[in-house]
């Protein structure tokens, strides 16, 4: 790639992690790289963030509205996203300035909450990983109407809904029993959470649906969590509307892991199988 501008992102609360921030713009100026620590500029070639994958999910939506590429070093625990180790970091990062790395385009969701009017509450949101509907912890349960588009899927009756990108798949989706969706698909998935069916169950929709679920009464003050961060409080008969964002997510992935193998490593998805190559034989055939 080439590199002029870097960004830093570091984990908030954590001096010990900006003081690495320092010592990686350092580095980025011992190539003549100029850096800006914990800010994005619209015109920054990269940026590298530092620390978990809550830190990376916190500028995800300034990073895909300005293009910018984005590389994750895990400083946190899971690092699901933050895909590079700290011991990786800087050889991961000459291979990045060397061209030697592959960036992946990851779907974006943009939400919108709209009174019973119709009326915009406030500005969208925009999620990498998903949009939740989620009850209090002893309100009873929601029934939620759901549609694709123009077309009714169903009224969930259930204690919340999912609605995730193919990244968020292995997230809260994977929690609530959701499938696994490869991280490049493009696809939305609409999961919902301790459904009161067996009937009700996951459903993967076109990129292009615009899903919009509206809560029926008598539920009301239920919140809507956006990557994590309450985005708004949904009363009864309000509309939540999902699409796909207009611009994705440009993530920089790891030249020494591939997307499986972080599953089997992080998630421990299929056991600690430490993976099989392909018999030769196969080819290109």
């Amino acid at each position: 790639m080439n590199i002029h501008y870097a960004g830093i992102i570091t984990r908030k609360g954590s001096p010990e992690i900006r003081l690495i921030g320092k010592q990686l713009a350092h580095w980025y100026g011992q190539r003549s790289i100029k850096t800006e620590l914990d800010r994005i500029d619209p015109d920054m070639d990269i940026l590298t963030i530092l620390g978990g994958d809550g830190t990376l999910l916190h500028v995800a939506d300034q990073a895909s509205c300005h293009g910018i590429p984005v590389v994750g070093i895990n400083l946190g625990d899971l690092g699901f996203l933050t895909e590079v180790a700290a011991a990786e970091m800087y050889p991961a990062l000459e291979a990045i300035l060397a061209d030697q790395v592959r960036i992946e385009e990851r779907m974006m969701l943009r939400a919108k909450l709209l009174g019973e009017n119709g009326e915009p509450s406030g500005e969208p949101c925009f999620a990498l990983n998903e949009v939740v509907i989620v009850k209090g912890s002893t309100a009873p349960i929601m029934r939620l109407g759901c549609w694709a588009d123009q077309e009714y899927i169903t009224t969930y009756k259930a204690d919340g809904l999912i609605i995730s990108t193919p990244t968020g798949s292995t997230a809260y989706n994977l929690s609530a029993g959701g499938p696994i969706a490869h991280a490049e698909l493009e696809t939305l998935l609409v999961t919902p959470i301790c459904p009161f069916m067996l009937e009700s169950r996951p459903v993967l929709l076109s990129p292009r649906a615009r899903v919009t679920t509206q809560l029926a009464p008598p539920s009301t003050d239920v919140k809507i969590i956006v990557d994590g961060r309450v985005g708004w409080t949904m009363q009864a008969n309000d509309f939540l509307i999902v699409e796909a964002a207009a611009k994705p997510l440009r993530l920089i992935s790891s030249p020494h892991k591939g997307y499986f193998t972080i599953l089997r490593n992080k998630l421990n998805w299929g056991g600690r199988d430490p993976g099989h190559p392909l018999p030769d034989v196969i080819g290109n055939n």
